[in-house]
């Protein structure tokens, strides 16, 4: 099938201000990102709608569709047109699932927000246990793929291990972060930046921000239609993004702190065995054909080296906390009806 653009599945056009004008603030919000999910789309609503149908809370359905090729973004903006619960926003590119839950999250309305895939292996009916225990005074309700329907050695088991690492190094303990499909305190999670692939890191850093975290076990379907966009390479990204969390964690807004203890533990131990140098110089030895001469002036220069690197941090993080660009760009945001073309909320490049 032809790449089908989402741009011509919609003729309005308003802007920003009337599209905000018509929206009530709802009770609850569930962002699901969508790539290259033509198969569930309708399926996924149908069976979450049936579900807020029975529910006593007013809600609001937010589909990022992450710059799909195939029929995604169309079947989608249909759910816009005849759904006024239903709002579709439209990625230029594909950003990753990051960026896009953070594209749906920034338009959420409500006070709880509920993550999940559009895969059909999330089920909708565990939302209501999710927000029950939100109401118990937690902020984020994680949801626990207890009984998980994927394989073995390529899904299963590297998941284990990364939970267990992770768990360890944030010091918040659940047994399943790479599950989509939690609840978390809107107000709150509007507050986080995300990016790179910190979503699954969001109950560690909302704990590290005082949030209350408990998890929920959930049920997990398997696959039916379209193929997974993930594999064993994610586990290696995922780690990456651990030592970022872990950072983030302790030294996001003092680098220095870390750089410049490091410098200043190079700089000291180059600086001392110099210093030694000269006096055994002094004393007669020889200087020439000494290695370590070579190691205390390379410690020095290390040390000098992560200093600057330290300062330069500083001055990242101040750049950071001044601006307020997001690391996606919105080609069209859908709800009743509604067309917002060439909204550009940020971008990476």
């Amino acid at each position: 099938m032809p790449p089908i653009s989402p741009l011509a599945a919609v003729d309005d056009t308003r802007t920003e201000t009337e599209t905000e004008s018509v929206q009530t603030t709802r009770t609850l919000s569930i962002v699901i990102p969508l790539y290259e999910e033509e198969d569930n789309v309708d399926a996924v609503l149908g069976e979450l709608l049936d579900v807020l149908d029975a529910m006593h809370h007013e809600a609001e359905v937010v589909l990022v569709d992450d710059g799909s090729k195939d029929a995604t973004a169309v079947r989608a903006a249909a759910w816009s047109r005849k759904d006024d619960r239903v709002l579709t926003v439209l990625l230029r590119r594909n950003f990753g699932q990051t960026a896009a839950i953070a594209a749906g999250i920034q338009k959420t309305t409500g006070g709880v927000i509920i993550l999940m895939d559009g895969d059909l292996q999330n089920d909708p009916r565990d939302i209501p246990a999710l927000v029950a225990r939100m109401d118990d005074g937690f902020e984020v309700v994680s949801g626990w793929r207890k009984d998980r329907k994927d394989k073995l050695i390529l899904r299963r088991l590297p998941s284990q291990a990364a939970n267990r690492l992770i768990s360890r190094v944030t010091k918040t303990h659940l047994h399943d972060y790479g599950c989509t499909l939690k609840a978390y305190d809107g107000n709150m999670l509007r507050d986080l930046a995300l990016y790179g692939e910190l979503h699954r890191f969001i109950p560690a850093l909302a704990a590290n921000a005082g949030a209350r975290v408990t998890e929920v076990a959930v049920n997990h379907r398997p696959r039916v239609h379209g193929r997974s966009k993930y594999g064993i390479s994610r586990t290696v990204r995922v780690l990456l993004d651990l030592l970022t969390v872990k950072f983030m964690d302790r030294y996001l807004s003092r680098p220095i702190q870390l750089f410049g203890m490091l410098g200043l533990g190079c700089f000291l131990l180059g600086a001392a065995t110099i210093a030694w140098l000269v006096l055994d110089k002094l004393m007669g030895s020889g200087l020439s054909g000494r290695p370590l001469l070579l190691l205390a002036v390379g410690s020095v220069i290390v040390g000098v080296q992560f200093l600057c690197i330290g300062l330069l941090g500083e001055l990242l993080v101040r750049m950071r906390h001044e601006s307020g660009r997001r690391p996606y760009i919105i080609a069209t945001v859908l709800g009743s009806g509604l067309d917002l073309r060439g909204e550009e909320l940020g971008t990476n490049r």
